[in-house]
């Protein structure tokens, strides 16, 4: 009786400390990521390039074993990011199309001789997927109309949807969302973070003359359901490489990449969801 009661307090207790360490890390990071988003220009760009390159270091470390042309995503990431910033959307997809080029001339004169598919693959790949990703969030806050409220909407939907979802499915969940990929991920959790991130919008959007009434309801969809895609997509990918977080910078959180992933996905969509209501 007692060892299956000291047993289930040590169930608890990486539990709670897990808990606190995911509080903590939000309560350092947030404030931060949120002033340099405020400050809107160079800021943001440094702010996208340091959150990105750690990202992309480690993708490169988790697909290692496909031999991806690191130097090359590295080089296309960046140049996305320079090209958003000096020039909007067309450079930055300019910036990442040379990734295509640059990892191939890296795979003719490679010593090694892996598929040239997997790796030119897997390097366009990470390029894009972390490059444009918070290429758009960048893109976000420099709309000349509210683009501070834009971005501040964004990122807030996406944690608050992420900390319903992980506290909800802890707490309630039992039917489970997609056990091939991600085995945690539950019904219930998506749910209360669909919920959270619309409430978050529309609250923050409302009667604002910007993206209001029933628009910002479609758009706290819209970002729930890409971060809910952004998730499963690096859960599938972590699977392939049979790791369980990408990293582990950000404690309880895993790695960087583990804390962007919705992220990648909700900026795009919320993007050009903002841009097709009229917003510029």
């Amino acid at each position: 009786m007692r060892a299956a009661a000291a047993a289930s307090a040590d169930d608890r207790s990486p539990r709670l400390s897990a808990f606190w360490s995911r509080i903590l890390v939000v309560v350092l990071l947030l404030p931060v990521v949120l002033t340099l988003v405020w400050a809107g220009g160079w800021w943001v760009f440094a702010l996208a390039g340091v959150v990105g390159a750690i990202a992309l270091h480690e993708y490169f470390g988790m697909i290692r074993e496909l031999r991806p042309l690191a130097l090359a995503g590295f080089a296309g990431f960046g140049l996305s990011l320079l090209g958003v910033q000096l020039g909007g959307l067309e450079w930055m997809l300019g910036g990442f199309l040379t990734t295509f080029g640059l990892a191939f001339c890296l795979y003719v004169v490679a010593r090694t001789r892996s598929s040239a598919t997997v790796a030119v693959g897997s390097t366009v790949l990470g390029a894009g997927w972390i490059g444009l990703g918070l290429g758009h969030i960048v893109l976000l806050r420099g709309l000349h109309e509210r683009g501070q409220l834009a971005a501040f909407t964004v990122l807030l939907a996406v944690w608050a949807a992420d900390t319903a979802a992980y506290f909800v499915g802890r707490l309630v969940g039992a039917h489970r969302l997609a056990p091939a990929l991600s085995p945690g991920k539950t019904w219930e959790g998506f749910v209360a973070g669909t919920a959270t991130a619309v409430f978050v919008v529309f609250v923050a959007l409302y009667k604002t003359g910007f993206v209001d009434g029933w628009r910002s309801i479609v758009l706290g969809f819209a970002i729930a359901f890409a971060a809910a895609l952004g998730d499963l997509f690096e859960s599938a990918l972590k699977r392939d490489m049979h790791v369980k977080d990408s990293g582990s910078l950000l404690a309880a959180h895993g790695g960087m990449l583990d804390r962007i992933d919705a992220l990648l996905f909700a900026s795009i969509a919320s993007y050009y969801l903002v841009r097709a209501f009229g917003a510029s």
